[in-house]
């Protein structure tokens, strides 16, 4: 029962954080320090559990993209959402062949948490001299690839955040127009993740090794939890600016560094 309900905070965690510039994994490796740490499978499948409600928000957009091919705005787009997946897919395939693993201690995400919220703090100062601009570039889809690559090396960086912020910075200045395309990017990036670390279980020989009972439950949970938090993230861009997280990423980043040895 205890193993139970700490699957189901995961997923809580995993749901809200993911598509919330705050880092999921960096949230999920705290929680991890104290709940005990799961496996790198268990982690990805509930980030895909996340995912999972951005194809449910977007089904009709994905629809739009998929059946009208013949549009050249949407195959513009398309061909823009490929160049940002081909990059983020050969980056991580690198960074797994060169062994780089979240780290097993919290202060390297403190840090990654405070500077983000920094980051955060300079790309809207950046973006409110901007004139607003949702259109999609080469160059942001270009950048947006980059930052995921960042994300997935540096625990605490924060996929939505770092891709967000890439598009901001590369010229798609509107927030709703960047997110759409972090949320859309990262559908086929991480169920290929998901896809990678299973088939890596089963060639090394440790799928029964895998619970896969709670890695369903995390799945669930995890997908449940995120369709409110976008729900709730769509709604907030059109408004509001993301700087209130920058300052959660410091406040909790300055507690981390403060507590932990």
């Amino acid at each position: 029962m205890e193993s139970l309900l700490q699957v189901v905070l995961l997923g809580i965690i995993e749901g809200i954080t993911e598509f919330l510039p705050i880092s999921s994994t960096g949230h999920l490796l705290i929680a991890q320090h104290w709940l005990g740490r799961r496996s790198d499978l268990f982690n990805v499948a509930i980030q895909a559990g996340a995912i999972l409600a951005v194809v449910v928000i977007y089904r009709q957009r994905l629809w739009n993209l998929a059946v009208h091919f013949s549009s050249a705005e949407n195959r513009s787009y398309l061909y823009r959402l490929s160049l940002a997946v081909a990059i983020t897919v050969i980056g991580g395939f690198v960074a797994k062949q060169m062994g780089l693993e979240l780290p097993e201690t919290v202060a390297p995400v403190a840090w990654a948490l405070i500077l983000g919220g920094i980051a955060i703090f300079a790309v809207e100062a950046y973006a409110r001299r901007q004139p607003p601009n949702d259109a999609l570039t080469w160059r942001v889809a270009f950048w947006v690839g980059i930052g995921q690559i960042l994300a997935a090396v540096f625990p605490g960086t924060s996929r939505s955040a770092a891709t967000i912020f890439a598009a901001m910075l590369a010229g798609m200045t509107s927030r709703p127009a960047a997110a759409e395309f972090s949320f859309l990017v990262g559908i086929p990036t991480m169920f290929a993740a998901t896809a990678y670390e299973a088939f890596d279980l089963y060639h090394s020989g440790h799928v029964a090794d895998e619970n896969w009972t709670e890695l369903g439950i995390g799945f669930i949970v995890s997908a449940v939890v995120a369709f409110v938090a976008v729900k709730w993230l769509l709604r907030y861009v059109q408004t509001y600016s993301f700087t209130p997280f920058g300052w959660y990423r410091i406040a909790l980043g300055l507690v981390l560094v403060a507590t932990t040895d």
